[in-house]
């Protein structure tokens, strides 16, 4: 007979279902685990990739074209936003013509399409300009914000512009000087008179209008298309003209 204070035995059974459900539970909280460091580093990820790209926007420079006829003020207008406002200003014109004359491979060219009145190719010029953002900015990083005027002239040079300067400029908008090619011409040979540059010549200047009108004007309409344009009348004062293009430009 057993005696009062024996011990019950214990069941097999019992010991296998404690450890299975032990296990889950510690298999679930690693999971639950797992899941939180999982959603922190998305949600780090993801910050630190904002951050970046928001880092990459604010040093991007700002750029506005500035299009407009030969003779539209499209460098008087340049100047003194660049004097009353800061805006670094390139003129593509003159970036051309300071290689031309610089004596190197490219300079006969330039010289050669410039007096036909022709566009020089978009490669030569991007690179021109591209070069003269860097120096300015290597020079005073501040200067972030660029009137870049006579550009771009054609669909070659908003591909190639596309192409090498997305990642480090961001077009705000179109600046368009709408003037009359009459007012624009006795500009020109007005200017002609004290400038020396051949193509302030009367047939030079047909030229350069047809070549306006054929292929630069397409790139304002294209440009509108998409919203861009900021279109100011240039056959006035140029202190009047001033004060309309000074509003388009205020808190970029």
């Amino acid at each position: 007979m057993s005696s009062s204070g024996s011990k019950k035995g214990f069941c097999p059974f019992s010991l296998f279902l404690f450890a299975a459900t032990a296990a889950t539970f510690a298999y679930g909280k690693l999971q639950d685990r797992s899941s939180t460091d999982k959603d922190a580093d998305t949600s780090n990820t993801a910050a630190t990739t904002n951050a970046a790209a928001s880092a990459s926007t604010s040093d991007k420079s700002k750029v506005v074209f500035v299009l407009g006829g030969p003779g539209a003020g499209k460098g008087t207008q340049c100047e003194l936003l660049s004097t009353r406002q800061g805006w670094a200003h390139l003129s593509a014109g003159d970036l051309l013509r300071a290689e031309r004359n610089s004596g190197s491979d490219l300079a006969s060219l330039i010289n050669s399409k410039i007096a036909a009145g022709q566009i020089v190719p978009a490669e030569i010029t991007v690179g021109l300009l591209e070069k003269a953002m860097n120096d300015i900015r290597s020079t005073d990083p501040t200067r972030t914000k660029f009137l870049i005027d006579g550009f771009p002239r054609s669909e070659g040079n908003v591909t190639v512009w596309k192409e090498q300067m997305s990642d480090a400029a961001d077009v705000r908008f179109v600046l368009f000087l709408d003037c009359p090619e009459d007012t624009m011409t006795s500009r020109l040979l007005e200017r002609g008179k004290s400038s020396g540059r051949n193509d302030d010549q009367i047939d030079v200047i047909r030229k350069r209008f047809a070549t306006f009108r054929g292929e630069s004007m397409p790139i304002v309409d294209m440009y509108e298309k998409e919203g861009k344009v900021r279109k100011v009348v240039a056959d006035r004062d140029v202190e009047e003209v001033y004060k309309d293009v000074a509003k388009l430009v205020e808190g970029l």
